[in-house]
């Protein structure tokens, strides 16, 4: 069996690889470990520290390819990713993304980076979630939602959920805290089991479906 080595920002993605990813990779004879970024324990990190990882995982494992589920709206100028500077001057975020990515293969060493397969989310996991509005509908009443409007207003706007914009306020997680009550909650990490939720019902086909830029790094994984 082929082994993929998904390095994610947090227990968010490892559910989504665990729920979503791993039956549909089950049929292809495809095992998927989805550690989380060791030095933070979850959450993005500088950039020579996620390289640090990625060619340990390497280096362990001769065999596996290891890829990465890390959103662009947590990477900043003092992170330290190759290409950042130029990326964020693109206006094209498909083109930015792609420069990003291809500036951490070749700074991976020569000889692992046949394994190594670098995928950003843009901007934000959270943004696959926005793929079908029905899902909502089905798992959450009315009284559930703090602003149903808002939620109806960016998935009739954005077509495409991975355009959802990286603003402060208007970044796809933030939305959700718009709309769902309890979806940052003090006291449970309410935030992983609704995406865990949503995700499932949405489904992979109709997230790739969707998000054109996610299914192609799914396409590039299924063909290892």
């Amino acid at each position: 069996m082929k082994r993929i080595i998904i390095i994610g920002e947090g227990q968010t993605e490892q559910e989504f690889c665990n729920d979503v990813l791993q039956p549909h990779f089950n049929k292809l004879y495809i095992y998927l470990d989805n550690p989380v970024i060791k030095k933070t324990h979850g959450g993005i990190v500088n950039w020579e520290a996620l390289k640090f990882q990625i060619e340990t995982h390497l280096k362990q494992d001769k065999t596996a390819i290891v890829t990465t589920l890390i959103d662009f709206y947590g990477i900043h100028k003092n992170h330290k990713y190759p290409n950042w500077e130029e990326a964020k001057n693109i206006n094209d975020k498909n083109d930015s993304m792609q420069l990003m990515e291809v500036g951490m293969l070749n700074d991976i060493t020569t000889d692992l980076q046949s394994r190594f397969i670098p995928y950003i989310q843009l901007h934000e996991f959270e943004a696959l979630l926005f793929s079908d509005l029905k899902v909502f509908n089905d798992n959450f009443e009315r009284k559930e939602f703090l602003n149903y409007e808002y939620l109806e207003a960016t998935i009739h706007e954005f077509s495409n959920p991975e355009m959802i914009n990286d603003g402060p306020t208007t970044a796809p997680s933030k939305r959700l805290s718009k709309i769902i009550k309890g979806y940052y909650s003090e006291n449970e990490n309410m935030k992983v089991i609704y995406g865990s939720l949503l995700a499932q019902g949405i489904g992979l086909s109709k997230i790739r479906i969707k998000c054109p830029r996610f299914n192609q790094w799914i396409t590039k994984l299924e063909n290892i």
